[in-house]
């Protein structure tokens, strides 16, 4: 068994998110909890309602550590299905909306999962294996005889606390990565990870009766990070089942929202939202963004005119090394993702496994207060994934490249697995994308690449134009080249529609690669 022994950062956490959350109903119950749409449910609400289903899967015979998985879209449900699981003794398996049936089915018979609450929005995703499956099935919102309904199950179960006892080392969640092929890793959190976690609610004011708008799903730990110190602040969640720019503005204007999460690509649609300077914007305190690098244009933007603090943290679903950059009280520094958070540590290493000098580009690997039980039923995995510092202190791999600044900010240059190798030369393809992204022209970009005979591999551009544009692709391509070193240069651009992106934002590089490699000699 792997020892992966994190770092304590300042006074280890005692006491379990379930607890405190219990605490918080007790301490004020007529409290706005959650909020979805028209549904306002207030602390006493919610806690009877996450007493109902703890009861509900205790009297369906769930053990301690059973896997409880839900495929639903944002709701006030989801929410009490959450905690519920938690409050029961299980451990949470929030199933990606956006992965296919095939993997969904991987995903199930992966962790054996005791029961799972499906959406109607998303049955035709498992309805096709759930059968063949030893598993119960509950509708969420729907009614169907293979399914247990819901909603009536809940109404029949009891409101009392079912005081089950919740250990730190016990699992908190299992969350599974995005992978296409195969069965995707399925990263488990324990107790003691999320309560670690929870030194942030002070600072970050979540216990300060704040409101805090979430818009990104709930099966991604973009979204946990914000939903659950939320709660444990006692403050009021706001959750939005389909992220719409304009509607999300109207939210922040109409709810007074002080604090919220997004990710790049939701801050580009907001900014770039027609009327923006209309809504009243000024009740925010504190706009958070992950899950990939903002770029340094989108940060300036949101500075000059969407009001409160803008932190950017990087970071993996894994855990380990953070870093943290306060946009607002560091403008030269917006090409960054900040400096080590507290307790952590970073190291830069190549390809060997050694550490690089200072300025120069390696592997990130790190090590925080926050990291992952490991993958579920995956020690092989997690022993490829662990990097050992000189002391054998265990560092996770990011599998992303970067470099330190002079003054200890991280640079990223790229996901280690998209750096093109051209005529044995290292081409990190975020550097040419934010060349293509600079012309006024494009609006989207990501570089891949594809097969040459001459040097291997050779660097494309995928963009999308500016509507209304009247210059050539090979204009655009031209005057990005001309910017560029002789070995980066661009072979060749094409236009799309759209990038694909998951449902967190990032560009699905291996979905625009794939028609270029699939006919290439392996």
């Amino acid at each position: 068994m792997i020892k992966i022994n994190p770092p304590s950062s300042g006074t280890p956490p005692t006491r379990s998110i379930v607890e405190q959350v219990r605490d918080n109903a007790r301490a004020h119950p007529d409290k706005l909890a959650v909020v979805c749409g028209p549904v306002r449910l207030t602390w006493g609400a919610f806690d009877a309602g996450v007493n109902r289903v703890a009861n509900l899967l205790l009297g369906q015979g769930m053990q301690h550590g059973d896997r409880i998985a839900i495929l639903s879209p944002n709701s006030a449900d989801y929410a009490l299905l959450f905690m519920g699981i938690l409050r029961a003794g299980g451990c949470v398996t929030p199933l990606s909306t956006m992965a296919s049936s095939a993997a969904l089915e991987r995903m199930l018979r992966d962790c054996e999962a005791r029961a799972i609450f499906v959406a109607e929005q998303y049955l035709g995703l498992v309805e096709g294996f759930l059968s063949d499956l030893d598993i119960t099935r509950y509708a969420m919102d729907f009614d169907d005889p293979r399914f247990v309904p819901m909603q009536a199950a809940l109404q029949s179960a009891d409101t009392t606390d079912p005081m089950v006892p919740i250990g730190l080392k016990d699992a908190f969640n299992l969350i599974y990565s995005s992978g296409t092929t195969g069965t995707p890793k399925g990263i488990i959190h324990d107790h003691w990870m999320r309560a670690a976690q929870m030194d942030r609610v002070t600072p970050n004011g979540y216990d300060d009766n704040a409101r805090t708008l979430i818009s990104t799903p709930l099966y991604s730990n973009t979204t946990i990070v914000s939903f659950i110190p939320t709660l444990f602040g006692g403050s009021t969640v706001h959750l939005m089942g389909k992220f719409d720019a304009a509607a999300y503005l109207q939210i922040v204007e109409n709810e007074r929202i002080t604090h919220t999460m997004l990710v790049p690509v939701q801050y580009k649609r907001i900014m770039d939202v027609p009327d923006f300077d209309r809504f009243d914007l000024s009740s925010m305190r504190v706009k958070f963004s992950t899950s990939a690098p903002l770029r340094a244009d989108v940060k300036a933007d949101v500075l000059a005119r969407f009001p409160g603090k803008l932190i950017e943290y990087y970071g993996l679903t894994e855990g380990g090394g953070v870093t943290v950059l306060v946009a607002d009280e560091h403008p030269d520094k917006l090409h960054t993702v900040g400096k080590l958070g507290p307790g952590n540590d970073i190291r830069l290493i190549d390809l060997e496994g050694r550490e690089v000098a200072q300025g120069q580009v390696g592997e990130i690997c790190g090590r925080g207060p926050t990291m992952m039980a490991g993958y579920f039923g995956r020690e092989d995995l997690t022993r490829d994934y662990i990097w050992l510092n000189e002391s054998g202190e265990v560092y996770f791999r990011s599998g992303d490249m970067g470099r330190f600044d002079e003054d200890g900010f991280l640079i990223l240059s790229d996901r280690k697995k998209d750096m093109i190798i051209s005529g044995g030369l290292n081409i990190f393809a975020d550097d040419l994308e934010l060349v293509l992204l600079a012309d006024p022209d494009v609006t989207d970009a990501a570089v891949i690449g594809i097969p040459s005979d001459a040097w291997g591999e050779t660097p494309y551009g995928l963009v999308v134009l500016r509507q209304g544009t009247d210059r050539s692709l090979g204009e655009i391509c031209t005057a990005a080249n001309e910017k560029l070193g002789k070995s980066q240069r661009l072979s060749g651009l094409e236009a799309r529609d759209a990038l694909p992106r998951s449902s967190i934002g990032k560009i699905l590089k291996r979905e625009l690669r794939a028609p270029f490699w699939a006919d290439a000699p392996h």
